[in-house]
């Protein structure tokens, strides 16, 4: 939720690279696809600028820092977390975070749940994880037709549109500009752009992945992390706060690679 209002910030209000409807529509279409909405957002305004090396540059550079910082904690972290004074510190930030977290939860159900039947559905997909300890895939998949069935039944009630005084207000940016003079033809779908772009990078996803299989069997520990974050990169609809309840049932329960304390730390650690 920061990353958006920064971005919103910096490339709306200040920037001016691309108008407030465009950028919300943009953002719309993101929530509903699989991973982190900010980066995707990030990719999809380089793209709009600068084609395919502008979203290869916004996406890379969106994730870059932050890898490289969270690497060097990690192996911090690893060699030195039994140390008193390291433990101390830790035992701060956990606390910090999981008021971050709570605080961050609530502001986006404040945003995104606008009425009972969406409280509903939040509190029964928390149910099933946390009771009934259901896979994480399968609650989206029963949210995603609960939805589509209450989208035809009653529209209204599952609708997040503004209307009147609650309505954005439009502001062109850049980018608004250059489609009024039709200076973005790459955006305009073609029959083969998809299965292309598809054909391209389906394999430099998985081939690593794959590879790792090969070499090292389908039991190793490298093989269960790359399969488990293939998986849910297609699954983590909702943004990182959504996925987090099942990162940490996969890490800790179904997998055993962390203690619950050591998956705090994670997030501590991620969070600063």
């Amino acid at each position: 939720a920061g990353q958006i209002a920064l971005m919103h910030k910096e490339l709306v209000e200040e920037r001016r690279w691309i108008g407030e409807q465009r950028y919300l529509h943009a953002l719309n279409y993101c929530m509903l696809l699989p991973g982190p909405e900010a980066q995707q957002l990030a990719i999809y305004i380089g793209w709009l600028l600068h084609r395919t090396i502008g979203g290869l540059v916004a996406g890379i550079l969106f994730v870059a820092p932050g890898a490289l910082v969270m690497l060097t904690l990690s192996i911090l972290y690893a060699l030195y977390g039994d140390a008193p004074l390291v433990e101390a510190l830790f035992f701060g930030v956990k606390a910090a975070v999981l008021a971050i977290v709570i605080e961050a939860m609530i502001r986006i159900g404040r945003r995104a749940l606008k009425n009972r039947v969406m409280v509903s559905i939040a509190l029964a997909a928390f149910i099933a994880i946390y009771a009934l300890n259901l896979p994480f895939p399968l609650i989206i998949l029963l949210a995603g037709v609960t939805g589509w069935i209450g989208n035809r039944v009653a529209p209204a009630l599952f609708s997040g549109a503004a209307h009147g005084k609650d309505a954005v207000p439009d502001i062109k940016g850049a980018v608004d500009l250059m489609f009024e003079r039709g200076e973005l033809a790459h955006t305009r779908p073609t029959r083969w752009h998809a299965p292309r772009i598809i054909a391209i990078w389906l394999p430099i996803w998985l081939g690593p992945v794959m590879l790792i299989w090969a070499f090292t069997g389908s039991t190793s520990v490298w093989t269960e992390i790359g399969g488990f974050f293939s998986v849910m990169a297609v699954v983590t609809f909702g943004g990182a706060y959504a996925v987090l309840a099942y990162v940490a049932q996969a890490a800790v329960e179904s997998f055993g690679w962390l203690a619950p304390g050591e998956m705090v730390d994670g997030l501590g650690l991620a969070e600063t």
